[in-house]
């Protein structure tokens, strides 16, 4: 009886596991698609500023301007990632391979700065011996502009106050549901090839340098231009990092709930093979009581 009841117990224990996985599954599954819409909305938007941001760029040799300086010689400079995690677990390796992602980058460059977003990356890098600069989190929902403008601001008055030589970006991209792969990307100091570069993985035809006149200046169009191009980056990788870690989760939950319903399975079968040997047993100490009880 012992045995029975020990085994039921577990059975009931994972039977509470597999509802909640299955909730989370679902849950993950909604947010997924929610926020797939939301980018696809979206993206074409500041698609288009990337394009204009290559037009000015392409014309842009002479231009000075505080988003193309580079740390002179002799100095030393500070290069600051952005590491974009979730505020949750449960979600596979989603969370780890950013830290390998990010672990390899920093070590490629003396002294990095990290500017963090999400619980789950701040407890891990809080151990670390790289300098936490900033930390944002904004609680796994769905970011909207207003959360990228937020970052942006910080980290383009941190550059142009000269406190960063480069920014690098850690997130997220999401190929397909069961392919998410870490990314690096540089936003700050601008690059005209580079954007050249991520235009082509867009478009078929590589983009015509064509040249254009700008009121009041060159200068003027692009210094306004560029905190909606970097805002553009941030807000695509902060909705691409929460539907890859949506995917991520609902993949966990997935694995989870099977695993729990073998489980199950396996349970049951003891608890069939235990029950019916008790009644065995129990019908036996019958039968020899009553056959006692007539030699008696």
């Amino acid at each position: 009886m012992a045995n029975l009841r020990d085994v039921r117990l577990r059975m009931r224990a994972i039977e509470q596991t597999l509802q909640v996985t299955k909730a989370m599954n679902l849950i993950s599954t909604a947010k997924l698609r929610k926020g797939r819409r939301v980018l696809e909305d979206t993206e074409p938007f500041f698609r288009r500023i990337q394009k204009s941001m290559f037009d000015v760029l392409a014309g842009a040799e002479t231009m000075e301007s505080e988003y193309f300086v580079k740390t002179k010689a002799g100095e030393p400079g500070r290069v600051a990632v952005l590491v974009m995690t979730s505020d949750k677990g449960l979600a596979g390796g989603y969370n780890a391979n950013i830290f390998k992602t990010v672990n390899e980058l920093c070590a490629q460059h003396p002294n990095p700065i990290l500017i963090l977003m999400g619980a789950i990356g701040y407890r891990y890098f809080i151990h670390s011996p790289y300098l936490i600069l900033e930390n944002f989190s904004f609680r796994s929902r769905l970011p909207d502009v207003d959360n990228a403008k937020e970052i942006t601001d910080y980290i383009i008055s941190q550059y142009l106050w000269g406190m960063l030589s480069e920014v690098y970006i850690v997130y997220t991209h999401m190929y397909s549901t069961i392919k998410l792969l870490p990314t690096i990307r540089q936003i700050l100091p601008l690059n005209a090839e580079k954007i050249q570069n991520e235009l082509a993985q867009f478009e078929s035809q590589k983009r015509t340098e064509l040249r254009f006149e700008y009121l009041p200046s060159e200068k003027a169009v692009f210094d306004s231009l560029v905190p909606l191009y970097i805002k553009g980056i941030i807000y695509g990788a902060l909705v691409e990092s929460y539907v890859s870690e949506q995917s991520a989760r609902m993949a966990a939950m997935e694995e989870a709930s099977k695993n729990a319903e073998e489980m199950l399975a396996t349970l049951q079968i003891h608890y069939n093979r235990a029950r019916q040997a008790s009644i065995t047993q129990e019908v036996s100490e019958i039968i020899s009581g009553s056959q006692a009880l007539g030699e008696e």
